[in-house]
């Protein structure tokens, strides 16, 4: 009887005690992972896309990805874990130790203690190749899958970085973000080129409207824009804009992303351009500071110069002219352009990339158009013959667009 109380003790003892229990992993994104202090012997999990195996007598090397960072992490496994399923191109889960790589390219290697094979891939029929570097115009067949390129990956990063820092910029500086509609019944811009909006069951009975009146898809949000300034004295947005415009050019693009802003109250012109070269130097600086990987890639193979270009922005203050002071710079230029400049007429691109070449590869914003080449919302100088508009469009030497 004494030894079943004692058992029955022992037993309720050990049921509301604290048992030690494993310790779990750590779940760490690739780049965190790289940036590890060093061996700390911490015990985590890694979740990626395998990019490259190699198998040797006793070792199993892998370099997994998930898109955080364009460096993989390399993982490092006894040779039992070889399986057939590890192929470039599946999706894995690792458990192991972050210790110190003894490699000098890298600063960590995690050694793994479990691999989990997510799913399996075919690396024959993978269209993307280790170690091949596709051309853009084949990547555009696969839009699912080439994104985990190396290229492409390094572009999104870089959007979502400038992305982050555009907006980043706006609050810091007391800006209230506006969504502004997508489909809306306004032609912002006077120019026509709109996609129109209706239903499809509609489309054989022009005359019913779903919104009662003709509907298209935003071509800019200022004018929403402007309603909203009479609320608050600083707005901005950034949404998808659309223009039907049936060129096939990166200068004219069917849907993009544009930022637009508008300040209550201002003086003068200067304030206006002084927040527009603020925001460009703030997003490039918050791109070279975050994302150096990425920008040296675009460097190397996708824009050459434009790292420096940009690096030279950011050492010099924007330059101003008139519309008029560089009509007379082009007309003194020797080159000899296919557009001839004249007072009156746009200025073209090929004119656009000679006044930044001219003002020493810096943006160079340029004021004072003529009235009947803006739209009608622009401010009227009413300065007698000539006939100019108060507005500050930017030639950037990184785009060299007006």
């Amino acid at each position: 009887m004494l030894g079943a109380r004692c058992l029955l003790r022992a037993l309720r003892s050990c049921s509301t005690a604290s048992c030690p229990r494993p310790r779990a992993s750590v779940r760490l994104s690739v780049r965190d992972a790289l940036r590890s202090p060093g061996a700390s012997g911490e015990r985590v999990k890694v979740q990626g896309w395998v990019r490259s195996t190699r198998s040797q007598k006793e070792v199993l090397f892998l370099h997994i990805n998930d898109g955080s960072s364009l460096e993989s992490l390399q993982v490092v496994a006894d040779s039992s874990f070889d399986d057939r399923e590890l192929t470039f191109g599946s999706s894995v889960e690792v458990h192991g130790q972050l210790v110190k790589s003894p490699a000098k390219r890298q600063n960590v290697e995690l050694k793994a203690e479990k691999i989990e094979v997510i799913g399996n891939c075919d690396a024959k029929e993978f269209p993307i190749k280790y170690k091949e570097r596709h051309p853009l115009e084949y990547l555009r067949q696969y839009p699912h899958l080439r994104c985990r390129t190396n290229v492409l990956s390094s572009i999104l990063r870089v959007r979502s970085e400038a992305t982050a820092a555009i907006h980043s910029f706006f609050k810091d500086n007391g800006f209230v973000h506006i969504h502004t509609p997508i489909i809306t019944s306004n032609d912002c811009e006077g120019a026509g080129e709109l996609f129109h909006v209706q239903p499809l069951n509609k489309i054989n009975v022009p005359e019913e409207k779903f919104f009662n009146v003709p509907a298209f898809l935003t071509v800019s949000g200022q004018l929403h824009l402007e309603v909203m300034a009479g609320a608050f004295t600083q707005v901005f947005t950034f949404g998808p804009t659309f223009r039907a415009e049936n060129s096939q050019s990166r200068r004219h693009l069917a849907e993009f992303y544009m930022v637009e802003a508008e300040i209550s109250f201002t003086e003068t012109l200067q304030d206006l351009m002084q927040v527009m070269e603020e925001l460009f130097k703030a997003t490039t600086m918050m791109i070279l500071s975050n994302c150096p990987e990425d920008v040296a890639l675009c460097h190397k193979y996708i824009a050459p110069g434009q790292k420096d270009r940009l690096e030279n922005m950011l050492k010099n203050n924007f330059l101003t002219i008139s519309y008029t002071e560089a009509v007379e710079i082009l007309k003194q230029a020797s080159q000899n352009f296919t557009f001839t400049p004249e007072w009156g007429a746009d200025l073209q691109t090929e004119h656009e990339k000679y006044l930044v070449q001219h003002c020493g590869n810096i943006p160079v914003f340029v004021i004072n158009y003529p009235l009947a080449l803006k739209p009608f919302y622009m401010r009227d100088n009413e300065d007698g013959p000539q006939h100019t508009v108060l507005v500050a469009p930017t030639c950037n030497p990184a785009f060299s667009e007006c």
